[in-house]
């Protein structure tokens, strides 16, 4: 069974269905959205990913000198 489920509507003939409506002429052409550049957020999380691993690298580095000093 699928997921997603669209209604059945009946089949209709090429010569019955409605031509497409045309756009009004003095209504603005809409405009594409274009992303040009990733959210903000996306730099913080990389930023701090980047600091945590630097700090626990840190942090096993320093075990690792106490554990050969021992």
């Amino acid at each position: 069974m699928p997921d997603q489920t669209t209604p059945s509507s009946p089949q209709t003939s090429p010569e019955t269905t409605p031509p497409p409506a045309e756009p009004l002429a003095d209504a603005a052409p809409a405009r594409v959205y274009v992303e040009n550049k990733p959210p903000r957020g996306l730099y913080v999380r990389v930023f701090i990913y980047v600091i945590a691993t630097h700090v626990l690298l840190a942090f096993m580095s320093l075990l690792v000198v106490v554990a050969k000093s021992r």
